[in-house]
């Protein structure tokens, strides 16, 4: 029996407003069941949380799951880091961190409550960046050479903000302190969000923390980056001088961005998180966000971000070690 012509006509329609819905909800249903946190060692705000909310949001479609971003701010990532350690190992948890947390805090700390090379398995890499020193606007050097000549007038003594104690940045001010014979005192934070905060409202002079952390502000003209470490200027901000240029060298080594997961965790996750990463930062709009935050973009396997990580260490074993500072 044949449909009459108007019955037939609303079967078609239907048919197609069924299929657009099934495509509308497949890639939902498909997230609807699995979810991978991130976690991030800082708080809301600061450059290590735009840059874990940028890849969360791209990643979710790669991953077919739902992504989230979860703060364990505290100790330098010291506190996130220990929730990846007790976290299950499978694929479902990753910790986005840079080099302080994974490859500093263990040289500076007697039982930070993990060791990396037993508790974490590097998952990827996917960009590098250098460290800063920024004055307040409310601080008048213009200049790195400007700034320390400031200090001198003032006595001789100022306080640094840093993003965490025993940290890379902490080590760059007593560097600092020592090279120009000045007292300065490393002042440290919760976080760079908060010393930015600081410095913003001209409650701290200085502050040393990653381009990613300051590069906003220094655009807005609300603070400025006077001097950044790395072998060569940043293309974010070409005008900065490095530190080797003022006569500061030994602080070409970059530090890097990566993932790391739960020792234990599947290789096939691993593997699969890789890719999809790989992917994200290569679209175009990522790289141009990631790129305009200071970050030289570039996916680190699991193997070569391994030995990163293990030559990073060992660059700033020597240098701890050469200040004198004794792990707590």
């Amino acid at each position: 029996m044949f449909a009459p012509p108007r019955f037939a006509t609303l079967c078609r329609i239907l048919a197609v407003a069924l299929a657009g819905l099934a495509l509308a909800i497949g890639p939902a249903a498909a997230q609807s069941g699995k979810t991978v946190r991130i976690l991030v060692g800082f708080p809301p705000g600061g450059g290590t949380d735009a840059i874990a909310r940028t890849l969360a949001e791209k990643l979710k479609d790669e991953l077919a799951a739902n992504v989230v971003v979860e703060n364990r701010p505290g100790a330098g990532g010291q506190i996130a880091a220990q929730a990846l350690k007790s976290a299950a190992p499978d694929g479902t948890t990753l910790f986005i961190s840079h080099d302080h947390t994974i490859s500093i805090l263990p040289l500076v700390l007697r039982n930070p409550g993990f060791e990396p090379a037993r508790d974490f398995v590097p998952v990827a890499g996917f960009a590098t960046f250098v460290n800063a020193f920024a004055v307040a606007g409310g601080t008048p050097a213009k200049g790195f050479d400007d700034y320390i000549g400031w200090v001198k007038a003032q006595g001789g003594k100022s306080a640094v903000g840093i993003p965490a104690p025993a940290s890379v940045p902490e080590f760059l001010v007593k560097v600092i302190g020592e090279k120009y014979r000045l007292d300065l005192v490393a002042a440290p934070y919760r976080g760079s969000a908060p010393m930015i905060g600081d410095m913003l409202g001209n409650q701290i002079p200085a502050g040393v923390g990653s381009v990613p952390d300051f590069i906003e502000n220094h655009k807005a003209g609300k603070l400025r980056v006077v001097a950044v470490l790395g072998d060569r200027r940043q293309a974010a901000m070409p005008e900065v001088p490095t530190f080797a240029e003022l006569g500061l060298a030994g602080f070409e080594d970059v530090p890097y961005y990566a993932f790391f997961a739960p020792a234990g965790t599947p290789q096939a996750a691993i593997d699969q998180f890789s890719a999809a990463l790989g992917k994200v930062i290569a679209q175009p709009d990522v790289r141009d966000k990631l790129t305009s935050l200071g970050l030289s973009v570039g996916l680190m396997p699991q193997q070569q971000l391994a030995s990163r990580e293990r030559a990073y260490a060992a660059v700033w074993a020597r240098i701890i070690k050469a200040s004198g500072f004794q792990p707590q």
